[in-house]
């Protein structure tokens, strides 16, 4: 069952006085099945991260459709958005996001908080998640108090909270080091493997070789796409790199 469909999907953008316009998105179209982990590449420039804002309904395309669980969520009122976004979609951001006058345990209830939910129902929900992610023990310390890893897993246990849907991921491993990336990938396994899907934007061919699927997008389209199939991380790897440098140089996909 498709989570998520992508119909036909265009974004242009056009400059303050009117004369320039870009094409940042051309006709992007796939699907995203329950519980798939999927990974999308490309150049800088190459409207990953404009599709990445459009799935996660922070812009809104020129063109096309995103349903999420069947809704189209172009569909949804403004009024009615930030709600939607709290309930369906989780977000994990590369720069953590997190607010340094809350605690980690604060930072992880807001999205609970904002939804009206008892104090003792967000605990319930929380521990669990903590435990599984390795932070239950910072949880009253603040984010200048934790490492790069520790507030990555806080930002991806405030994205699991909500029990969303799909949990979308923007370079999520670009601002850890190599032991944290290795951990958070790990995590990522994990946490797809219990059934959550997840749709990571990245650079990191590491960070992909995780992924089940890789979607490459090149000039606003999607140009090619990697299965997993038996492959290991390792073979996955050395097909991505592969791609990548055709995609570069211009050259065949096989």
């Amino acid at each position: 069952m498709s989570i998520l469909e992508v119909r036909n999907l265009r974004k242009f953008y056009t400059s303050r006085l009117g004369g320039q316009r870009t094409e940042a998105l051309k006709n992007v179209n796939f699907t995203v099945e329950q519980g798939e982990y999927v990974a999308i590449m490309g150049e800088s420039g190459s409207g990953k991260t404009t599709l990445l804002n459009i799935l996660a309904a922070l812009d809104k395309p020129t063109g096309g459709s995103v349903l999420i669980d069947g809704k189209d969520i172009a569909g949804i009122k403004e009024s009615e958005m930030a709600k939607y976004r709290r309930e369906n979609i989780g977000f994990v951001f590369q720069e953590f996001n997190l607010l340094d006058t809350f605690t980690v345990e604060d930072n992880i209830y807001l999205p609970l908080v904002l939804s009206g939910m008892s104090y003792d129902k967000m605990h319930d929900r929380m521990t669990p998640i903590a435990a599984q992610l390795g932070i239950s023990g910072i949880l009253r310390k603040y984010p200048y108090e934790i490492s790069g890893g520790q507030k990555q897993r806080a930002a991806v246990a405030r994205a699991l909270i909500t029990r969303p849907k799909i949990i979308l991921a923007d370079e999520p491993t670009g601002a850890l080091d190599s032991k944290a990336t290795d951990e958070l990938l790990r995590l990522f396994t994990e946490i797809n493997m219990s059934g959550q899907t997840v749709l990571t934007v990245t650079h990191s061919v590491r960070a992909a070789s995780s992924a089940g699927r890789v979607l490459f997008i090149k000039d606003g389209e999607v140009f090619h796409q990697i299965y997993r199939g038996g492959s290991t991380s390792d073979q996955l790897y050395r097909k991505i790199s592969d791609s990548l440098t055709m995609l570069a140089t211009g050259g065949e996909i096989k």
